[in-house]
């Protein structure tokens, strides 16, 4: 399986993103720069965090507009994977992939800690590695990370089980401390927190690995 990890102007994770499905996952992939017309020989997509265009604007809200983003929509629409992190799930909102938005962290200051979270919904293709209601530790690095949606949308988020991980301590003000959320379909999934910057004990927290290899084994061409 081949990942295309896309490089906005201003993104400053994809290095991460590489490192942790490439040298730790053992999974192929490659940057793809924001300007780039065609995903053509990538199987799945992932979005990683920074601060796209300066984050003008609102956050996500320009890089939206990127050409290589019609590409993503339609990788999407195909059914295929589509993961983004922190301003990667800021983008997926701001595209329509996703419901809901982000907003200024209550405390209007940024935050950068690891924070345990739990994985509400281990059922879909993102989370099948990890057990109902595992607490799981997982880095968070943003001032606008608050998630926000209407009741109506709400509603249809726990309905449909789209809620998938939520923070085990109000951090943020998000809506029901939620921390990321899936599409219907289950292909593309938003979180907040970063978990290619859990892969390995030494950086604290192993606990990233256990959601990339459950992409590969659900979306992928190679065993984990």
């Amino acid at each position: 399986m081949k990942f295309a990890v896309i490089v906005f102007p201003g993104s400053n994770c994809d290095m991460d993103m590489l490192w942790a499905v490439k040298d730790i996952m053992g999974a192929d992939a490659a940057y793809v720069r924001h300007d780039a017309e065609s995903l053509e020989g990538f199987d799945g997509v992932l979005l990683p965090g920074g601060f796209s265009y300066g984050d003008y604007l609102r956050c996500g809200a320009i890089a939206r507009f990127s050409t290589i983003m019609q590409e993503v929509i339609r990788f999407a629409e195909e059914g295929k994977p589509v993961f983004g992190t922190c301003n990667g799930f800021q983008v997926l909102t701001e595209a329509g992939l996703l419901p809901g938005a982000l907003r200024r962290n209550e405390s209007l200051h940024f935050i950068c800690k690891t924070t345990p979270l739990k994985v509400v919904n281990n059922q879909t293709k993102f989370t099948s590695e990890y057990e109902e209601d595992e607490i799981i530790q997982i880095p968070v690095a943003h001032g606008e990370g608050n998630y926000y949606c209407d009741e109506e949308t709400l509603k249809s988020l726990e309905e449909n089980q789209q809620i998938v991980f939520k923070y085990e301590e109000a951090i943020n003000g998000s809506l029901n401390n939620i921390a990321g959320i899936c599409n219907k379909q289950g292909n593309v999934l938003g979180m907040m927190p970063h978990p290619e910057r859990a892969m390995e004990s030494l950086l604290g927290s192993e606990d990233g690995k256990k959601f990339f290899a459950s992409i590969l084994k659900n979306f992928g061409k190679v065993s984990v």
